[in-house]
């Protein structure tokens, strides 16, 4: 037996969908990692992205999610602790837009990426709102939270994977192709590290509603 509804899991995956293929700061990441290291960082930072997603389903289902919503203070941490994060990631490109000499892209560790990922979804408090605002409203409270919570969670994070991993790879290529000049690669990793800024800038102004 299915922990949700068959028809609300078929109401829920073109909603999620729809969701997954709006602009965001996930994809906008995927973007930059992939301009910046290439096809391998940016799906590495893609299921780094999505398990991050899982891990606000599970806190949302466990209610600890509403608690830090509910908390001015420990939402202001979390979001300012996203903004120094991604302000930390672009002065690293700019850093690395200094030695960009070799005709390829600046190589990112699999493993680190996919950690980048990690912390700048965790790091975003968007996600827990997002999270408790939207997943609840395909959760049927006859059954068992935390089930519910969690398989809509692996289909919009599935469904994640493959929107941002098809832009991170488009990136991915394009970036590879253009790194073969050492100024393009340059230029690569300062517009990599103008989308982490402007993600930083974009977390910052947030509103708290």
């Amino acid at each position: 037996m299915l922990p949700v509804d068959l028809l609300t899991l078929l109401a829920f995956i073109p909603a999620g969908l729809a969701l997954n293929l709006t602009p965001g700061a996930d994809m906008m990441f995927c973007l930059g990692q992939g301009l910046r290291s290439g096809r391998r960082a940016a799906m590495a930072a893609n299921f780094g992205i999505a398990a991050g997603g899982m891990v606000h389903a599970t806190l949302a289902a466990l209610g600890l999610g509403a608690l830090v919503a509910a908390h001015p203070a420990a939402f202001e941490v979390i979001r300012w602790l996203g903004v120094a994060y991604l302000l930390w990631l672009a002065m690293a490109a700019l850093r690395a837009s200094s030695f960009a000499v070799e005709a390829q892209v600046v190589p990112t560790p699999a493993i680190r990426a996919f950690w980048q990922g990690l912390m700048v979804n965790l790091l975003n408090p968007k996600v827990i709102l997002f999270i408790l605002a939207f997943l609840p409203q395909f959760v049927d409270p006859a059954r068992p939270i935390l089930p519910q919570f969690l398989t809509l969670g692996v289909v919009f994070s599935l469904g994640g994977l493959l929107v941002n991993g098809a832009v991170g790879v488009f990136a991915g290529s394009i970036g590879q192709r253009l790194a073969r000049s050492a100024a393009l690669s340059r230029w690569l990793s300062r517009v990599s590290a103008g989308i982490f800024g402007a993600l930083a800038v974009r977390l910052a102004l947030m509103p708290r509603s």
